[in-house]
């Protein structure tokens, strides 16, 4: 059986660096190839004995041996495969997310015009790509490998602020997420954490009342949907037996629930729906908040 492989898209950046030693770690913990992947559209065709004076690539050299020299120092018998590719850096990242388990991107900061320059290439990526990406920024805190909940019982599902290391996955519970929450549970047993699952729902209409929220018409609200909730992960708590769940409810919109949620956490697990018909495919409310507003890195998982 073929080991999985990682690629992480290296551009020379702090981020694509910080990233490669995330995509390191994650390669190392499933046994995995890391593939360090930089795609340069003039990369020149050239013999292996080129002199370095006239080596017209030693940029893109230089950006995956960087890479190279910092995963080695944390993980020395990593199996690594360096790679350049003379394409487009979109081109190339859409290939290597199709032949990897995982592709692993840098994230930059959260300013406006940062923002708008990462959607040229990753943002577009994100959307378009038919696997999980995950996005690292620079300043993303790391994925510490914690305890188990002691006993496997899982804490009160009404506490929104979960402390301790964990992956979090929003769900919408409108339709199939089974790949979503397949990637959630196993991300999180690979780490050993706690899944918090996460579901935002506005109140609807009949809950208000001219003098505010009506108790009764607000538990009732909110314990059907903690049922739909429970039914959902039923399947997946008996497959990841394992995994301790939390399972968190409020009443906001998903996008807003999934950021609050996120403080804190070591992973970040998001669904956006395929949209092949779409001319320029969109990652969704929900996602485009998490990749601008969440600071830990978020994995983008693309369903049906």
């Amino acid at each position: 059986m073929e080991p999985e492989i990682i690629t992480v898209g290296l551009d020379g950046s702090a981020e694509s660096l910080v990233a490669a030693r995330w995509a390191a770690d994650e390669a190392h913990r499933r046994g995995a190839v890391l593939r360090l992947l930089h795609a340069w559209i003039l990369l020149a065709a050239q013999a292996p004995d080129t002199a370095p004076e006239r080596d017209q690539n030693v940029y893109a050299r230089r950006v995956v041996h960087a890479a190279t020299d910092a995963v080695r120092a944390r993980h020395p018998h990593l199996r690594i495969i360096e790679d350049l590719v003379g394409d487009e850096p979109e081109s190339a990242l859409l290939r290597a997310a199709e032949e990897s388990r995982l592709l692993v991107l840098g994230s930059r900061a959260l300013s406006a015009w940062k923002s708008f320059v990462l959607g040229d290439i990753s943002l577009s990526v994100v959307a378009r790509a038919e696997g999980p990406v995950v996005l690292v920024r620079a300043d993303a805190p790391g994925m510490p490998d914690g305890p188990r909940t002691p006993g496997g019982e899982p804490p009160d599902p009404a506490e929104t602020a979960v402390a301790g290391p964990r992956v979090v996955v929003g769900v919408s519970l409108g339709g199939p997420a089974r790949r979503l929450l397949e990637f959630a549970f196993d991300a999180a047993a690979g780490r050993g954490v706690l899944l918090q699952v996460v579901h935002g729902r506005p109140f609807p209409v009949q809950v208000y009342t001219p003098w505010g929220v009506d108790p009764d018409a607000a538990a009732e609200v909110t314990t059907a949907a903690e049922n739909e909730l429970r039914v959902a992960l039923d399947p997946w708590r008996a497959r990841y037996p394992d995994v301790p769940v939390q399972r968190t409810l409020l009443s906001d919109s998903p996008a807003r629930a999934v950021v609050e949620a996120a403080h804190g956490a070591g992973l970040l697990v998001v669904g956006r729906r395929r949209q092949r018909r779409r001319p320029a495919p969109r990652i969704g409310p929900v996602a485009h908040a998490a990749v601008h507003h969440v600071t830990c890195p978020v994995a983008v998982v693309p369903h049906d």
